[in-house]
């Protein structure tokens, strides 16, 4: 007795000098349509009719081919913007753009091995991104100085920016796995040189009192803001996006909501990241004294606070633009006289102050926002003297 077919099964056929099969799938948008697979004998095909089958059953199937860049554009558009930060939208489009279409864009979705992408990401470690982006072709004639001219200047990207882009086509790969469009990750299975961690200059505690003491004098301005930044260990953002109503000076309490960005030509105040980011910090008392004294100084300088008004902003009233943020900061710091760090490598220091200011490991593992305080306590060990500790834990009260 023969079993006929059931309804959607499809079914293999004589096509040009080979054969095809068909089986009726459900597209990522819900529709129903056939999907054909082709070989050149029917065992070969008969093999394919079945894996999709299977594939079938498990969940939606494009019925086109799609190549990579198609689907650079709808991931961007439709994934990426409405639900991921701006700032990362800003970096993942300019990823897309330079590295990820110019390399792979042309090969369709589907047949994305994993060799592709490891040669892919082989060849632009290789490759002097001048030459590849045009940098210096873009330039006016008059100012083209290297690979317009000639002489390449082997701009390769770094090992982080390679590791970024390897990151990001592995989340995009991820989401056409989820649409239903290919079936694994061939991204994953890449490989690269080993990372090694850079070595990050930071400042003992005695260099962390000069520099404090010097711009208390000398910059009063963003006095408060590199307190905040040392004792804290607030980003520069989170910093700059600081409204008095997130202060609570009586209860000793900051709660950093927000943050300043710029993104593109726009310079943005949302939220911070994650909600680890939002929780109440406690305030040492030299942060409480440099807070207050900021405040004194703008209402004595005929500037009145409002709760929503930004603590630090431009003479003219407007957000501090983070990059000029940076170049304040290592204006003080050659003022100082102090070996120069970036804002960034700042945020280290932040654990040794703590220690020379007495701060409990419990309270400053709150402030450092780790997960468990034996991490806390791994850096927590720096040795001071007694006059180091002594002058910080009377800074605040010096200010007064």
């Amino acid at each position: 007795m023969t079993s006929r077919r059931h309804n959607g099964e499809g079914s293999i056929f004589p096509y040009r000098n080979g054969y095809a099969a068909y089986v009726w799938v459900t597209k990522p948008d819900g529709t129903r349509d056939r999907k054909y697979v082709y070989g050149k004998d029917r065992e070969t095909v008969h093999d394919k009719w079945l894996k999709l089958h299977q594939q079938a059953k498990q969940g939606p199937i494009a019925t086109t081919a799609m190549t990579v860049g198609k689907f650079v554009v709808y991931w961007l558009r439709e994934i990426v913007e409405p639900n991921l930060s701006p700032g990362t939208y800003v970096t993942y489009e300019g990823a897309c753009r330079n590295y990820i279409v110019p390399g792979l864009g042309g090969k369709r979705l589907d047949r994305l091995a994993n060799t592709d992408v490891q040669t892919w990401l082989n060849h632009t470690r290789r490759t002097c991104q001048c030459c590849a982006q045009g940098k210096d072709a873009r330039r006016p004639t008059v100012k083209q100085r290297c690979c317009a001219l000639g002489n390449c200047c082997q701009d390769l990207p770094s090992d982080t920016t390679v590791r970024g882009l390897r990151r990001i086509i592995r989340a995009m790969i991820t989401c056409a796995i989820d649409a239903g469009l290919v079936s694994q990750n061939v991204a994953k299975k890449t490989r690269l040189p080993k990372a090694r961690r850079p070595k990050r200059t930071t400042w003992t505690s005695a260099q962390a009192r000069q520099f404090l003491e010097y711009v208390r004098v000398e910059d009063e301005r963003f006095y408060a803001a590199y307190v905040l930044l040392l004792v804290l260990g607030l980003r520069k953002g989170e910093i700059l996006g600081l409204t008095w109503d997130q202060i609570d000076l009586d209860s000793g309490e900051l709660v950093p909501n927000f943050q300043v960005q710029r993104v593109g030509k726009q310079l943005l105040r949302r939220e911070v990241k994650t909600e680890t980011s939002e929780q109440p910090l406690p305030l040492p008392g030299i942060c409480v004294v440099a807070l207050r004294r900021h405040r004194d100084g703008l209402v004595a300088a005929g500037k009145p606070v409002e709760p929503d008004d930004l603590l630090f902003t431009t003479v003219t009233g407007m957000p501090v633009e983070p990059r000029n943020f940076n170049r304040y900061w290592d204006r003080a710091v050659w003022g100082a006289g102090v070996v120069r760090i970036t804002v960034r490598a700042a945020r280290a220091t932040c654990a040794t102050l703590l220690k020379a200011l007495n701060v409990h490991p419990r309270i400053a593992q709150r402030i450092l926002r780790h997960a468990q305080v034996s991490i806390t306590m791994e850096i927590y060990t720096d040795v001071i003297d007694d006059d180091t500790r002594d002058a910080l834990g009377k800074l605040g009260d010096l200010l007064e």
